[in-house]
């Protein structure tokens, strides 16, 4: 996919944690309330627990699942281990390589509802939208990135 319209910054963000969660995001994304905990919990192994903990934020605050777990923020981890009860935030260098991570990520789609973009249903609705826009705006290729990327993770 060309992606030469992108600016640096954008590059830098998509997909990513470009700086450390605030402490308001870290609630928001974060948290675990009790339905998520009991999703967690179904997870053998304290790894297993923060990956899946980790990639539920990711993709609530990312609208992506992590492809390089090593990647996530500090806080993030710390803040996941310490509503689980874990002492070991370093846990997810094991899990980062674990094969258990690619079924993970199935199971939270179906348990949260997440589809993916290329999903007919999402395409065509994300197309209308980018079509409208298009059609009543004078909105920049990278303008119009940072729109359709908002709409996904809304």
């Amino acid at each position: 996919m060309p992606v030469s319209f992108l600016n640096e910054d954008q590059i830098r963000r998509y997909g990513r944690f470009a700086n450390e969660p605030s402490s308001d995001q870290l609630v928001r994304y974060f948290h675990l309330d009790d339905v998520d905990r009991a999703f967690v919990a179904e997870h053998r192994g304290d790894r297993n627990r923060l990956g899946v903990a980790i990639q539920l934020g990711s993709v609530r605050m990312l609208g992506v699942f992590l492809e390089d777990l090593a990647t996530a923020p500090i806080s993030a981890l710390r803040y996941a281990a310490e509503q689980l009860g874990l002492d070991d935030p370093d846990a997810i260098s094991t899990y980062a390589n674990d094969r258990a991570r690619a079924r993970h990520i199935p199971r939270i789609r179906v348990r949260y509802g997440y589809r993916v973009a290329t999903d007919p249903g999402v395409s065509f609705r994300l197309s209308r939208f980018l079509y409208a826009l298009c059609w009543t705006g004078t909105d920049r290729p990278s303008a119009l990135f940072d729109r359709a990327a908002s709409w996904l993770i809304a």
